[in-house]
C-alpha cells in the first residue's frame, strides 16, 4: 500500500503527480514528496517497525515507494556508537558517532538516497539513471545501477581523490570526468537531464532522493531507545541532511512514536566552501555562492541547493553552524580515528573538528546528549592525510633489531 500523495512545492503548496520533477512550474519552489500522514499513523508503530530487518527499509511507511523497494533493499541500520573515548578527550558527558562509514554498499551515507532514488526511478520505468557528483553519490549510484540492471553515467569534477573515482568506474559505470567544480557539472547535468531523459538521482528525481536522508535521523531516535538527541552536528554539503534529520524528528514525533523534544541541529562545512556556515553566522538567510577550495571535495558545493531551507532549520533548531580549515579537518580525522578506531574521509573530519569548535565555544553544552553524523569512509579519500601520519618503522628481519628499537625507538629508517 502506498502512504504517497504525490509532489508538493515547499513554497506555495502546489500538488503534482507521482513524477520526475523537483522545480514548481508556478513558482519555482523546490518539490517533495506529500504523505497520507493520517493513513501512516493508523499503521506505524514501534513495535511493528522493530520485527522487521535492519535496513532503511524498516521505515518503509515514511519512504517514497509505491511498491517495495527493487534497489539497495541491504542498505542502512548502521551502528549508533557511544563514543566514550572521544568524549573523555572533548570533555562532554555524553557523545554519539551515527557511524555511515560502514554503509553498504560503498561505505557513506549517499547509499541510503540512492537507495531510494533509484528503486523509484525504476517505479516510473527508467532505464539509464545518472547523477552529478563529489564522489560518494557516484560511487552509489554506479554500484546500485549495477545492482537494479540499470544504466548508469556518472559525471564528476576531474579533481576527484582517486579512490572516488576508481571506486567509481570499477562497476563499470560510463564515468565522465568535467574539467571544472562540482556547481559547473550541476548545471551541465540538469540541461542532459532535459535532452536525453534520464533519471539524474540529485536532480529530476530529488524529491525521491532526498527522502531516503530521513532514515539516518530514524535509525538515531530508534538507536537511543525511540527517544530524540538534543544536539546533533550534521556535515552539509547541498544541505538536505541537515533538513531531513529534522524532518524525522519532526515525523516522529507527529505520528506519536516519541515525545516531543527540542533538538538543535548545528551545520559543519570546510572554510574553503562555507556558503551555509557563513550566512548562518553572520544571522542571514541569503546564501552567497563561493568558489570550493578545499580538500573536502565530498562538500565542496559552492551554491547549495537547499542552502536557504537549512538556514532556516538550523536558526529554527535552535543550533548554530561552524566551518573549519583543512588543517583542522585533517587533525579532526586524526582524533576520531584514535579515539574511537573509526577513518572517517573528510567530510566526518570537518563534523569532528567543527563539534570540537562548538564545544570550545560553549555553544554545544558539555553536559548534553550530543550525536556526530560521520558520513562516509576514510580509505576513499587517503590524499588528504598520507602526509600527516607517522610513516611505519623498518627493522631487520631479527629479534636483535626489534629489542633495539624497543630501546631507543631511533632504528626507523622509513
Amino acid at each position: 500500500m502506498s502512504f504517497v500523495k504525490g509532489l508538493k512545492c515547499r513554497e506555495c503548496g502546489k500538488d503534482y503527480p507521482k513524477e520526475a520533477l523537483h522545480v514548481c512550474s508556478f513558482c519555482f519552489g523546490p518539490l517533495e514528496v506529500d504523505y497520507k500522514y493520517e493513513e501512516i499513523k493508523k499503521v506505524i508503530s514501534r513495535e511493528k517497525i522493530e520485527s522487521r530487518g535492519k535496513t532503511m527499509w524498516r521505515y518503509k511507511e515514511l519512504l517514497p515507494l509505491d511498491g517495495e523497494p527493487t534497489v539497495g533493499a541491504q542498505v542502512g541500520y548502521t551502528p549508533l556508537v557511544k563514543a566514550d573515548n572521544l568524549a573523555k578527550k572533548l570533555g562532554v558527558e555524553e557523545l554519539y558517532v551515527k557511524n555511515d562509514s560502514v554503509n553498504f554498499p560503498t561505505f557513506s551515507f549517499k547509499d541510503r538516497v540512492v537507495s531510494a532514488a533509484l528503486s523509484k526511478a525504476k517505479e516510473l520505468g527508467f532505464k539509464t539513471v545518472a547523477c552529478a557528483t563529489t564522489g560518494n553519490l557516484g560511487n552509489s549510484v554506479a554500484a546500485q545501477a549495477v545492482q537494479g540492471n540499470l544504466e548508469s553515467y556518472i559525471f564528476m569534477p576531474a579533481n576527484l581523490e582517486q579512490g572516488k573515482v576508481i571506486g567509481t568506474s570499477i562497476y563499470g559505470t560510463n564515468v565522465i570526468g568535467i574539467d571544472g567544480n562540482y556547481d559547473g557539472v550541476n548545471r551541465m547535468c540538469s540541461e542532459i537531464a532535459d535532452k536525453y531523459g534520464w533519471a539524474f538521482a540529485n536532480i529530476n528525481i530529488r524529491p525521491y532522493y532526498a527522502e531516503g536522508s530521513k532514515t539516518y535521523g530514524y535509525e538515531i531516535i530508534e538507536q537511543l531507545g525511540w527517544k530524540a538527541p538534543k544536539h546533533v552536528v550534521v556535515p552539509m554539503a547541498g544541505g538536505s541532511l541537515v533538513i531531513k534529520i529534522g524532518k524525522a524528528v519532526k515525523e516522529m514525533t507527529e505520528l506519536g512514536l516519541i515525545d516531543k523534544s527540542n533538538t538543535s541541529l548545528y551545520g559543519a562545512q570546510a572554510s574553503g566552501s562555507s556558503p551555509i556556515s557563513t550566512a548562518v553566522k553572520k544571522g542571514s538567510d541569503v546564501i552567497a555562492p563561493v568558489i570550493p577550495d578545499t580538500i573536502a571535495h565530498s562538500i565542496a558545493i559552492g551554491n547549495p541547493a537547499d542552502g536557504y531551507y537549512s538556514v532556516k532549520a538550523i536558526n529554527e533548531s535552535g543550533g548554530y553552524a561552524e566551518d573549519v580549515s583543512d588543517d583542522e579537518l585533517v587533525e579532526g580525522i586524526k582524533l576520531l580515528a584514535s579515539t574511537e578506531g573509526i577513518f572517517t574521509e573528510t567530510a566526518g573530519g570537518v563534523t569532528v573538528a567543527v563539534t570540537k569548535k562548538l564545544i570550545d565555544q560553549g555553544r554545544l553544552p558539555r553536559d548534553e546528549s550530543i550525536v556526530i553524523c560521520i558520513t562516509g569512509n576514510g580509505l576513499k579519500t587517503l590524499e588528504a592525510v598520507m602526509d600527516k601520519v607517522e610513516k611505519p618503522c623498518v627493522i631487520d628481519a631479527n629479534i636483535e633489531s626489534f629489542n633495539a628499537f624497543m630501546e631507543k625507538r631511533e632504528v626507523c629508517t622509513a
